[in-house]
């Protein structure tokens, strides 16, 4: 392997280009002969060696100096936004409620919360007993644990049945690789189970001694074992009760509401199983429910005197069965629920008299009330024609009260809790905008883009009232679109500093997402992939077209899987858009998903496809950004990743980054910002986050000449 060799020169100059940008030399990454051949395909990648750190760890240093001479670039480039981004940083820090209490959840007799201090990055788990104006007990200090930690993040809390002791999981990398611990709650001594590489939780058997954990693969990351610990005993000899042998598999286990049963949870994104015991009897062998079939998901929901199946057989927007207690398999389940081709089911919240349904129409979240022994149903309304709501904090099995979430643009993150057989509703707690909020300042919308096959794109719109669609306003166009996961319009206090310097802030539900029901999902993966991307450039045009904006002030945003996208629509459309900020993205889609020693790589097959098959090679290989990109101009762009990224490896955005400088035909910036302390969701205290939404505030407002 030659010599890495960085033409990288810092200017001492601080002057400043006509574009307000220092004049400095970005860094050149060095190219090294790799030839990738499949389908009678050669295609050259010459920053493939990037992948270094991956392979070598810390003996690799090449890409780690070529990661930080791109930090040394983007700082020096935003230097002069120093004080604009610390200024941000305080107004969004300081509309946070510093010393603060979520709202307390009973369980089992207790009442458990958490509570954050003045200062203090972290919290603290506590509970009282019986009542909440019993004595409290703090269960875990985090802001201690965490100390001289640059990241920290606990997980996972299980309390035993007896109330005794408690489980929890730590991660102090960022690579969602969990290590399990036990407190016990009398004494206050915390025991290291020597149990690592888990999901970061455990289930308790009903004997206090027994817990279930999910045991990851230390390579690629996946959930592949459930392991039985008994506590007191050695973690090494523990006992393998479920091994998947399905790659496109997650695994995970969990106990019912009703605490009976402890189920196993093997899926796919096609297909599901679920194994079961009773949690009376940890060392019985598990019983699958019903055998997988294809393209069959199905979730199992116990109550006393039959099991509810969650399913999409013969219902492509789910529907509920019903199966005796002893009579599980396929043959034996009956309509409960019927399938309905305008609503899609999105789970089952289960009480001893009641059960809630969530569930999406017209691309909206609903809840709907089920008397379990009328069958009579309540459907919750709402006034504001954007919205979010979903079940929040409801372990309690035998209770007729049901605590539910509501958020829109405009309303901040509010709790309820309704008596299910009243109708009672009263608040709990609305999330505090601190320095004075007013919802009636702002305006937000619900409007539809026409995609290129005529399909309708729901886009969520919210702006300061006093905005003239004129073409003029600066916006920032946001959207995930992947893996059926539904990006709903929510309340972000820090999206305040945005609007209130004058932006439009639009979230387009783009197919990929599960918005509109099942079949958006289905039209947005695999071989239809490409109308994600469509979607989000209809959306941008759009917006154009309707007067909230033009290209010269129109910015795109997403991470991850929706980095992706970012990745595709600068190819697609690198004239529609100002700026792009890609966070994380996943933009080497083919390399990555030929390499099943890649974490997560084999779980993603049945939302990309498997490149080794030719078909999805050419698909993947057509709109994957890393091979896309050309000699032509590209928007301004903010690419962010972390070096511990356990999701999206940092070489991905790095090559990606080094191609664009190399084909690129204009003078618009390329920054690069690797955070060489965590991975993929970023820093894990509560306020180290706002520093990165500041700069990327920063980086649309120096693009727009604003700079305060």
């Amino acid at each position: 392997m030659k010599k890495l060799i960085l033409s990288f020169v810092i200017a001492m100059s601080t002057s400043i280009s006509a574009q307000n940008w220092p004049s400095v030399k970005p860094p050149i990454a060095e190219k090294q002969e790799f030839v990738r051949v499949i389908h009678g395909d050669e295609v050259k990648d010459p920053y493939y060696w990037m992948i270094d750190y991956f392979t070598k760890g810390k003996d690799s240093t090449k890409v780690v100096n070529y990661l930080k001479d791109e930090n040394t670039y983007w700082e020096t480039m935003m230097k002069d936004t120093e004080p604009l981004r610390n200024e941000l940083f305080q107004e969004m820090k300081a509309r946070i409620k510093e010393k603060d209490e979520s709202v307390p959840t009973l369980k089992n007799g207790y009442y458990y919360y958490t509570k954050t201090e003045n200062g203090k990055q972290y919290y603290k788990y506590c509970r009282k007993k019986g009542n909440l104006n019993a004595p409290e007990e703090i269960l875990l200090d985090v802001d201690k644990m965490a100390e001289g930690k640059p990241y920290y993040y606990a997980t996972g809390f299980s309390i035993s049945p007896d109330n005794q002791k408690l489980i929890f999981g730590v991660d102090d990398v960022s690579r969602r690789q969990y290590h399990l611990f036990l407190k016990d709650l009398k004494s206050g001594k915390i025991t290291d189970l020597k149990i690592k590489n888990t999901t970061g939780s455990a289930t308790w058997a009903n004997d206090n001694k027994t817990i279930f954990y999910t045991s990851k693969n230390e390579i690629t990351l996946l959930s592949e074992k459930i392991m039985r610990h008994i506590l007191g005993t050695d973690s090494s000899k523990d006992a393998v009760v479920y091994d998947e042998k399905d790659k496109s598999n997650y695994i995970g286990i969990g106990k019912s509401k009703n605490d009976k049963f402890i189920l196993i949870s093997s899926a796919a994104t096609t297909s599901s199983e679920v194994r079961y015991i009773n949690a009376d009897k940890p060392f019985d062998d598990f019983k699958v429910f019903q055998p997988r079939m294809k393209d069959v998901l199905y979730e199992v929901t116990p109550l006393e005197d039959k099991f509810l199946i969650t399913t999409n057989k013969d219902a492509l927007n789910f529907k509920v069965m019903e199966t005796p207690l002893d009579k599980t398999e396929v043959a034996n389940w009956k309509d409960f629920i019927p399938h309905r081709k305008d609503v899609l089911v999105e789970g089952i919240d289960e009480f001893k008299n009641y059960l809630v349904l969530s569930e999406r129409q017209n691309g909206l979240s609903q809840l709907v009330i089920m008397d379990r022994k009328t069958g009579n149903k309540e459907f919750l309304k709402f006034d504001e024609p954007d919205y979010t709501v979903y079940p929040s904090g409801n372990p309690e099995y035998n209770t007729d009260n049901f605590r539910f979430g509501y958020t829109s643009m405009i309303t901040p993150s509010t709790q309820y809790e309704q008596n299910l057989k009243t109708g009672a509703r009263k608040i709990l707690k609305q999330q505090e905008v601190l320095g004075g909020y007013n919802k009636n300042e702002y305006t937000t919308e619900r409007v539809f883009a026409t995609a290129k096959d005529g399909t309708k794109i729901p886009i969520s719109i919210v702006y300061k009232k006093g905005i003239i669609k004129n073409g003029k306003n600066p916006t920032l166009l946001y959207a995930y679109g992947s893996y059926g996961n539904s990006s709903d319009a929510t309340f972000s206090s820090s999206r305040l500093s945005l609007l209130n310097r004058g932006f439009v802030y639009a979230l387009t539900h783009v197919r990929g997402g599960q918005e509109m029901g099942r079949q958006w999902y289905e039209d947005g993966k695999m071989m239809k992939k490409k109308n994600t991307f469509t979607d989000f450039i209809d959306s941008g045009e759009f917006l154009v077209k309707e007067g909230y904006t033009s290209p010269e002030h129109l910015f795109a945003q997403g991470g991850s899987a929706g980095g992706l996208l970012m990745g595709a629509i600068a190819n697609m459309k690198p004239e529609l858009w100002k700026g792009v900020i890609a966070q994380v993205p996943f933009v080497d889609v083919v390399n990555t998903m030929l390499d099943e020693s890649i974490p997560l790589t084999t779980n993603e097959f049945d939302e990309w496809g498997n490149p080794k098959n030719k078909d999805a090679y050419f698909y993947m290989k057509s709109y994957s950004p890393y091979e896309n990109v050309e000699k032509k101009n590209y928007p301004n762009l903010l690419v962010t990743t972390g070096l511990h990224d356990s999701q999206v490896q940092y070489f991905e955005p790095a090559k990606w980054v080094a191609k664009l400088r190399d084909s690129k035909t204009d003078n618009n910036v390329i920054l690069l910002k690797t955070d060489m302390n965590y991975g993929h969701g970023g820093a894990s205290g509560r306020f180290d986050y706002l520093k990165d939404v500041a700069l990327i505030y920063a980086f649309m407002l120096k693009l727009e000449g604003i700079n305060k």
